[in-house]
């Protein structure tokens, strides 16, 4: 997925899972702009990833094994908990 299409990546951040869309939606909609190509891949990488896996990673009930996804669940968990709790 081309980093610069947001509107496809947009759309994959759209789970299904309410979980996930409150922690993935947010991130991209006010971070996803600031991030630098490098983020930006290893943020499209990681909504590649199945919904069972991002569940438990980013409600810390595991990790990644790839170091650059690790660090990427991490910023949204950071950046989320620094922008407080999102109503949906």
């Amino acid at each position: 997925m081309d980093i610069d299409n947001k509107a496809r990546i947009h759309w994959a951040c759209r789970r299904g899972m309410r979980e996930l869309d409150i922690s993935i939606m947010p991130f991209f909609e006010h971070e996803y702009d600031t991030l630098n190509d490098d983020d930006k891949h290893h943020f499209v990488r990681l909504l590649q990833c199945d919904d069972p896996d991002l569940f438990n990673w980013l409600m810390n009930h595991g990790e990644p094994a790839d170091p650059d996804l690790k660090r990427m669940v991490s910023l949204i968990q950071a950046r989320n908990k620094h922008r407080g709790p999102v109503a949906m």
